[in-house]
Order: C-alpha cells, then sequence, then structure tokens
C-alpha cells in the first residue's frame, strides 16, 4: 500500500489494509535513519531539535501508551524507564526527561531502540488482528492518527539532523544519490511537474475575496486531518493578489545585497532584535563564497539534504524564519499572505509550488478555528496547548513524507524557527 494512503483513512478500514499501512509508515522512519550512524543518531543540535534516534524511540512510545498499555490486556512494557525517556510533552502521561536533555541519552543503545520498536510493531500488529469490533473503529482512528503523528517525526528526522550536519566543520552530506530516499534536491523540486516552469516570470494571481470555506470537513474531504484543521467555517476575504510562486534563492540574494539585513525599517521589532543578538546576515545555510555577501546568488553556497552546493537561481528559498520573510516582503513593497488567502487560492488549483518545495510562512497566528474541539483523552495535549505565540505556514516542504500533505494543513512554528524548510510566497491588497 503507497503511504499516500494516510492521507485517505476512509478508504483504509480494512484490518488487512490498516496492518499494511502502518507497517510502511514504520519501516520508512527507519529508512530515513539508515544513512546515519550511531553516532549520528545520538547527537541533538539545540535544545528544538532532537536527536535521530530519541524521534525512533518517540514514535514507538506513542504507540505504546496510546494504543498498547490501554487497548492490549496482555501487553508488557518493553522497558519500564523508557516512557520518562521518550515522553514529550504530555502532561497527563506522566514525568518526562527534559527536552534540552534527550542528546544526553547515549543509552539506551541505538540496537536497543531498534529492539523497541519492534517489541511494538509485533504488538500493534497483535492488536490490530484481534481487537474486538465495537472496539476496532476507535482503535483504528487512533492509529491513522499514530501514524500521521510518526509522518511529522519523519520530517524533524530530516531537519533536525540536517542542522547538526551543517554544524559539523565537515558539513557532511545527511543523503547520497543512491539512498533512495523521495527527498529531492531543492532544484528538482523546483523544475518538477509541480513545479513553476523556469523561463516563465513570476506573476501575480489575482483573486476576487468573498466568502470562503476553511478547515477540513470530514463529510465532504474524506481523509485524515489533525483537530486543529477543524471545524470548517466561513471566512470573510477582500480581494488580493498572491505571487505564482515561491521567492527564489536569487530573489533573496538581490534582497541580501541591497543590504536587507542592515535596514532596520524593513524589520519587525521582535525581528531586528533577532537579527542584532544572532548577526543575522542570510538564510541560516547559505555562507559567502568570498567576502561579497553583496554579491549575487553566485556568491553564495547552500547546506542541504546532500550537502553544500551552489544554488540554482530558481529554486525557492529555504530555511527562513518568519522575521526574514516578513522582512523581505516588507522590502519588495508585498507582504505575506494570510492563512485563509492561501487555502483559498491552492483550492483553485492555480499555485505553483503550492507543495512539496517548501512550508510557507503566512501571517496569520496559530489560533484555534470558531468551535475548535481538541481530541479527547490524552490526545487532546496534542494541538491546542501550543496554540499562542506561534505563527501558521502552509503547503508542504520536499521532506514532506509521500501522503502528508493536504489543503487544510496547519504546520506552526515560532517566529524565530530557521532550521524548517520554510519560504514564502508573496502576497498584496488589489487597489
Amino acid at each position: 500500500m503507497p503511504l499516500s494512503a494516510v492521507a485517505n483513512s476512509p478508504r483504509v478500514d480494512t484490518r488487512a489494509c490498516v496492518a499494511e499501512l502502518y507497517s510502511a509508515v514504520r519501516r520508512y522512519s527507519l529508512k530515513l535513519a539508515s544513512p546515519l550512524s550511531p553516532e549520528d543518531q545520538c547527537v541533538q543540535s539545540m535544545t528544538e531539535a532532537s536527536p535521530t534516534k530519541w524521534h525512533l524511540a518517540h514514535t514507538s512510545w506513542f504507540f505504546e501508551v496510546m494504543l498498547l498499555r490501554p487497548c492490549l490486556p496482555a501487553y508488557r512494557l518493553f522497558d519500564e524507564r523508557y516512557p520518562y525517556l521518550f515522553n514529550s510533552y504530555y502532561e497527563a502521561l506522566g514525568p518526562r526527561l527534559s527536552r534540552p536533555r534527550r542528546g544526553l541519552l547515549t543509552r539506551p543503545a541505538l540496537k536497543d531502540i531498534h529492539a523497541y520498536r519492534a517489541h511494538v510493531d509485533a504488538a500493534m500488529l497483535e492488536l490490530i488482528d484481534r481487537c474486538g469490533e465495537e472496539q476496532w473503529e476507535e482503535i483504528r482512528e487512533r492509529i491513522i492518527l499514530g501514524l500521521n503523528h510518526e509522518q511529522q517525526h519523519q520530517e524533524l528526522l530530516v531537519t533536525d539532523i540536517v542542522h547538526a550536519f551543517w554544524l559539523n566543520p565537515l558539513h557532511p552530506p545527511y543523503l547520497r544519490e543512491h539512498d533512495g530516499l523521495p527527498i529531492r534536491h531543492a532544484r528538482e523540486a523546483a523544475n518538477s511537474p509541480r513545479g513553476a516552469p523556469a523561463d516563465q516570470r513570476p506573476a501575480w494571481l489575482e483573486f476576487s475575496g468573498g466568502k470562503a470555506a476553511i478547515g477540513h470537513d470530514a463529510y465532504a474531504d474524506g481523509g485524515f486531518a489533525f483537530d486543529n484543521e477543524t471545524p470548517r467555517h466561513e471566512v470573510l476575504l477582500r480581494p488580493y493578489l498572491l505571487r505564482d510562486r515561491l521567492v527564489s534563492c536569487a530573489e533573496y540574494a538581490a534582497f541580501i545585497a541591497d543590504g536587507g539585513y542592515a535596514r532596520p525599517e524593513l524589520w519587525l521589532s521582535d525581528g531586528w532584535a533577532a537579527v542584532q543578538e544572532h548577526g543575522w546576515q542570510a538564510p541560516i545555510y547559505w555562507s559567502a563564497q568570498d567576502e561579497n555577501i553583496g554579491g549575487g546568488i553566485e556568491h553564495w553556497q547552500v547546506y542541504g539534504p546532500y550537502g553544500l552546493r551552489t544554488p540554482d537561481p530558481g529554486e525557492p528559498v529555504l530555511n527562513l524564519s518568519f522575521y526574514e520573510a516578513a522582512a523581505y516582503a516588507q522590502w519588495a513593497g508585498a507582504r505575506l499572505p494570510t492563512e485563509f488567502e492561501w487555502e483559498a487560492a491552492a483550492a483553485t488549483g492555480r499555485l505553483a509550488q503550492a507543495h512539496g518545495h517548501a512550508w510557507q510562512w503566512t501571517r496569520s497566528a496559530y489560533d484555534p478555528y470558531p468551535g475548535f474541539r481538541p481530541l479527547p483523552g490524552a490526545a487532546s495535549e496534542y494541538n491546542g496547548k501550543f496554540m499562542v505565540g506561534q505563527l501558521v505556514l502552509r503547503g508542504s516542504s520536499l521532506a514532506t513524507p509521500p501522503g502528508h500533505q493536504r489543503l487544510t494543513y496547519r504546520n506552526f512554528f515560532p517566529a524565530g524557527a530557521r532550521w524548517q524548510f520554510s519560504g514564502l510566497r508573496l502576497a498584496k491588497d488589489t487597489a
């Protein structure tokens, strides 16, 4: 079964289909980790990132505590200490190792984490096969939630190890061409059928605004959605313009060359403070090939999953914070779209590079939709409690796993986050 079936969970209703999909998602996590050594998988490069080994264990912990322990009476924990080590932020599920200390877990060893995953997988397949019919639908829905949770961590696994390797003076590549993973070069993503034609200039698309239905509709849309994508509701949009494609590396290099990081009038107050505090002069993974940071894109190298390279001028710029995206938009005489403008426009099919390139910053705070209700039980802590101090990103990136993208998806990060594959699309008000 293709991993794209995760996004179409109503079609994954039989036990055999769920078991096949479960195994496919779990294998993909191990495949993402396969290019890495045991030493690589233990490193934590900053508080916001987690070691690869921790991602592999935490996603197993999720199935263990959310499904196996409450739903399979004969289940025994693989290790009584693991719930403390691999709980992330679930207060209802007990104490946990603090996030900044995850990189200290040289033990348990990687082989023990693999054994843990195998133990959980065997028990999950038993649960799928043996649970009663009266429980099946609830268990199936929770499994689909767990698989989407694991897919979120699959992308984090990639972004976290890329950040760690960037800090390594050797700048080793995470991937090589023969690794066979569906994570493309940014230039390949830009030139794919979902990209924008390289020989056409960027254009502004006009949208009339008016009433727009926003959010996931379980009846009309089908498929899985996180609770933060619901309920579907109407918003009123003023007429607006969106760029047909994402801002490119060459365009962003022009912003740098024009003194973009030295002009406080372009920046939000907190963004300018971050520029001053951290000495930002370019996106996080950009390095000047000479002393001339005011030159064009040919003066830069960019680090990514495949190592350090000269960027293609037309490929989307990645790894921007919200502050950098907003400053560029101000410099360009434009603004960032709201998440509602983005969703309404993407629904028309007119946007190039809507998915599979970069998460796109919006000007929308990560707030609950009108009538929002979190999931019941411990899963209520999944999204709702983070609805403060964060900005929404829309679309998906070149590292988003197969089947883990949809029109209504609401990603969210703090304004200063730079290590995700995040870019921007420009918006304007119509005259």
